[in-house]
């Protein structure tokens, strides 16, 4: 199964990246895949903690159940901040709801991270 078709049918997965010296986790929701490359892609606002985790020490894992099931996934990965204004606004059009936040793809607070994948398992 895909990725990123994954992750949309929990609706919900966890990003966890290092603060300091323990893991911190947060819910995220919107994801995206680009070009058929092997990188998925995941917002955030510049003034949020996670920014600067994912900036200061770019190693991150992602988590997933899918609900109703025990159906789940882990994603080992390297973040990097995406600043292409064509990648953003493909993901303010995949992701609707994100239009909530932010008016345009070069809004100032609208951070995109491309999320290499470095290995993953589906369990």
């Amino acid at each position: 199964m895909e990725i990123s078709q994954f992750l949309k049918e929990c609706e919900a997965f966890f990003v966890l990246s290092m603060n300091g010296d323990f893991p911190s986790g947060r819910p995220f929701g919107a994801v995206m895949e680009y070009d058929g490359d092997l990188y998925i892609y995941i917002y955030t606002d510049n003034r949020k903690n996670v920014y600067n985790q994912l900036k200061n020490h770019s190693q991150m894992q992602i988590v997933a159940l899918k609900q109703e099931s025990r159906d789940w996934i882990r994603i080992n990965g390297i973040a990097s901040e995406c600043i292409d204004f064509m990648v953003k606004k493909k993901m303010l059009m995949e992701c609707p709801n994100l239009k909530k936040h932010y008016n345009a793809e070069n809004d100032i607070h609208f951070a995109l991270f491309q999320i290499k994948i470095v290995d993953v398992n589906f369990y």
